[in-house]
C-alpha cells in the first residue's frame, strides 16, 4: 500500500501566519472602553423598567437574533460600552467589554499567534440583510465581517468545531461583570486562571442568552494558534462513521474536530508537525481517505464554524421555502455513541458524534421527545416562528425549579426576563 507523506507534501499541513508583536488594538491606553457613565445610564434605564414592569432585551450587533424568541423585551444596544480593556499575553488572558466586537478581539489576539479556541460562530451569513437592518438603528461595522460581539459570545454559550476537543464557551470564561435586575454592579471570577476560586458563578453566564443580566464586561481565556492543521475526508455511511470517529477519538490522535454529511466524515487534525504528520499516515493506511489543501480545509471549516456551510444554506432554504408549514433546524446534543437518529429529514454531525443537525418538518414535541430518549437535548436555531432555546418539556421539574431559582436571584422583578431561553409560562 502507498505510503502519504505529508511531510513530502508541505503544502497539504496549514501552519499559521501573521504572527507579529503587540498592537495599539491591545493597549487601553490608545484604545479607550466606554466610560462608567454608560453603565450609570443602563441602571437607571434597569430601575425604570423595573418600576414599570417592563423588561429589557439585551443585544449587541443582533448576529444571534434568529436564536430563541426575540419578539419581547425592550432594546438595550450594549454596543455603546467596547474595547479591550486589558491583554495579557503571557497570561493567556484578554478581558474586554461585552459590546466589543468578535473581530475586533480576534484581530488583537492573530497578532501574537493566540486565538478563542472554542471557535464561537460569528454568524456572517445573510450579512447584507442584517447590516441593512442595523444600519436603520445607527448601527456601524466594517463591510464583509461579522456583527458578533464579546457579550453575545458568552451570552449565547456557542461554540464551533473547536469545542469538541479545547472545551465550550463556559470553560474559558474567567470572569465577567454583570449588571442584574436590581441595576446592581457585580462581578464574578478573576483576572488570570491561577486567580479564579469560589463559587464559579461568571460560567452562568453562558447560554444565559441576556436573561440573568446585562454582561459588562467578559475575562476570557485565550490559547495559541496550532502549531500545524490538516484535514482528511473518508467516505462512509453513517452508522460506521460514528463508529470509526469515536474508535479513533479514543487513541492517542491530535484529532481536533469532525464533520459528517451526505456520506463523507471530514476530520481536523491539530498539533505538533510530526504528531500531525504522523496521524495523517496512519489514518490513510487505515481507511484511506483524501488530505485536503489548506485553502479547501480552511473554507470548509470556516463555514462549519459560522453555520454558513452548504448543509446550513440548504436547511435555511428550506425553512424559508416551507413558511408556516413548520419545517426547522434543529440542534441536538447527544452523548457522541448515540445510533444514527431515527429523524426525517437531512442531518449534519459534528463533536464525534455529540452535535447532530436535523432540518424536519417534525413537530417541536416531536424533536424534544427523540432528544430526550437518548439522553440529550434539542434547540430550535432556524424556524418560522420564534421558539423559546429550551423548549418547556426539555427539563426535568427538579431543574426548572433550579433555573427559576437562578433567575429570581439574579432578577427578581422579572427586568430580563423576556422568554428567549425559556418559555415564561415555564
Amino acid at each position: 500500500m502507498a505510503e502519504l507523506d505529508p511531510l513530502a507534501q508541505g503544502a497539504l499541513l496549514s501552519e499559521p501566519t501573521g504572527l507579529a508583536g503587540p498592537t495599539d488594538a491591545t493597549n487601553p491606553a490608545t484604545n479607550p472602553a466606554a466610560t462608567p457613565v454608560v453603565w450609570r445610564e443602563w441602571a437607571e434605564r434597569v430601575r425604570d423598567a423595573a418600576s414599570r414592569g417592563a423588561c429589557l432585551r439585551v443585544r449587541g450587533g443582533g448576529s444571534k437574533d434568529h436564536l430563541g424568541d426575540t419578539t419581547r423585551g425592550e432594546w438595550l444596544d450594549t454596543r455603546a460600552c467596547q474595547g479591550i480593556v486589558a491583554y495579557e499575553p503571557s497570561e493567556l488572558v484578554i478581558r474586554a467589554r461585552a459590546g466589543t466586537a468578535l473581530a475586533e478581539v480576534e484581530a488583537a489576539l492573530a497578532e501574537r499567534g493566540q486565538h478563542l479556541a472554542f471557535e464561537p460562530p460569528r454568524f456572517a451569513f445573510g450579512l447584507d440583510a442584517a447590516q441593512a437592518a442595523q444600519a436603520a438603528q445607527g448601527a456601524q461595522h466594517p463591510p464583509g465581517t461579522s456583527a458578533a460581539t464579546v457579550g453575545g459570545v458568552v451570552a449565547s454559550g456557542l461554540s464551533g468545531p473547536g469545542r469538541v476537543s479545547r472545551g465550550a464557551v463556559r470553560d474559558h470564561v474567567l470572569g465577567c461583570t454583570l449588571m442584574n435586575g436590581r441595576a446592581e454592579v457585580m462581578r464574578f471570577g478573576g483576572a488570570v486562571m491561577k486567580n479564579v476560586a469560589g463559587f464559579d458563578l461568571s460560567r452562568l453566564m453562558a447560554g444565559s442568552m441576556g436573561t440573568l443580566g446585562l454582561l459588562l464586561e467578559v475575562t476570557l481565556k485565550v490559547m495559541p494558534q496550532p502549531v500545524v492543521s490538516a484535514t482528511m475526508r473518508f467516505e462512509m455511511p453513517q452508522a460506521e462513521a460514528l463508529a470509526q470517529v469515536n474508535q479513533w477519538a479514543a487513541q492517542p490522535l491530535p484529532l481536533d474536530a469532525s464533520a459528517w454529511w451526505d456520506g463523507l466524515l471530514v476530520l481536523r487534525l491539530r498539533g505538533a508537525r510530526a504528531a500531525v504528520a504522523s496521524a495523517v499516515q496512519r489514518l490513510y493506511r487505515e481507511r484511506r481517505g483524501e488530505l485536503l489543501a489548506p485553502p479547501v480545509a480552511d473554507a470548509f471549516w470556516q463555514g462549519m464554524r459560522d453555520q454558513s456551510d452548504e448543509f446550513f444554506q440548504r436547511a435555511r432554504a428550506a425553512v424559508a421555502q416551507a413558511g408556516g408549514q413548520g419545517v426547522a433546524l434543529w440542534r441536538l446534543s447527544v452523548p457522541p455513541t448515540t445510533a444514527p437518529l431515527e429523524a426525517h429529514g437531512e442531518q449534519l454531525i459534528e463533536w464525534f458524534g455529540g452535535q447532530r443537525w436535523v432540518c424536519t418538518p417534525a413537530p417541536a414535541a416531536a424533536v424534544h421527545a427523540l432528544a430526550a430518549r437518548v439522553g440529550g437535548h434539542a434547540q430550535a436555531v432556524c424556524a418560522a416562528q420564534p421558539l423559546p432555546c429550551v423548549g418547556a418539556a426539555a427539563l426535568s421539574p427538579v431543574l426548572l425549579r433550579l433555573h427559576q431559582q437562578v433567575q429570581r436571584a439574579f432578577d427578581p422583578q422579572g427586568v430580563f426576563a423576556t422568554g428567549r431561553l425559556l418559555p415564561l409560562s415555564a
